[in-house]
């Protein structure tokens, strides 16, 4: 099987990176993490880059000089797939013409419901029955991308912000893994 090379933009802690990764060993996997991007210089996730002897860059959103060393170096590793995990930034338009359909992210709600931020809370005040994670493609448009695939599990009266969040990210793991599959088995 031929690998496609990815890159893996984070912000935070790194468990769907690392989640990922794991993966990357199984020869019928379809993609090679080549590059780890992140815009926290403070996220623990950066140290999985050492770690693994995988590359890693850190930029700034707003760093216009940045985001083109950026983009060359992404043309350079030949990347053909760009997997946000956790990275918490939008996207430069710009940056997005030059990866249109090469992009996707989980969320951590079952959208079109509760996009952007606070998903937690924003089922807790509108008493879901249901929570879960959606991976998506990425456009100009927050969270609005065509859907690769859901997971959802019920939610119960006593569940709190935390216990919604843990139970979010156990099914994450599993479903990131599942649509890269699904990406490129069609």
């Amino acid at each position: 099987m031929v690998k496609r090379n990815c890159s893996v933009f984070i912000s935070g802690q790194g468990t769907n990176l690392l989640n990922i990764l794991k993966h990357t060993r199984d020869y019928n996997f379809p993609i090679n993490i080549k590059l780890i991007v992140s815009n926290n210089y403070k996220a623990k996730g950066n140290n999985i880059s050492k770690k693994y002897s995988i590359p890693f860059y850190f930029f700034k959103k707003k760093d216009l000089r940045g985001t083109n060393q950026l983009l060359h170096i992404l043309k350079i590793k030949r990347i053909s797939l760009i997997c946000l995990a956790g990275y918490m930034s939008i996207i430069p338009k710009y940056f997005l013409k030059s990866f249109r359909g090469k992009i996707i992210n989980i969320h951590p709600s079952l959208l079109p419901k509760h996009k952007g931020l606070n998903t937690y809370k924003k089922v807790k005040l509108n008493k879901d029955k249901r929570m879960g994670c959606t991976t998506h493609y990425v456009t100009e448009k927050l969270d609005s991308g065509k859907i690769i695939n859901q997971k959802w599990f019920y939610t119960e009266q006593q569940f709190d912000e935390d216990v919604l969040k843990i139970r979010t990210q156990k099914i994450e793991h599993n479903l990131y893994f599942q649509s890269l599959i699904k990406i490129y088995r069609n």
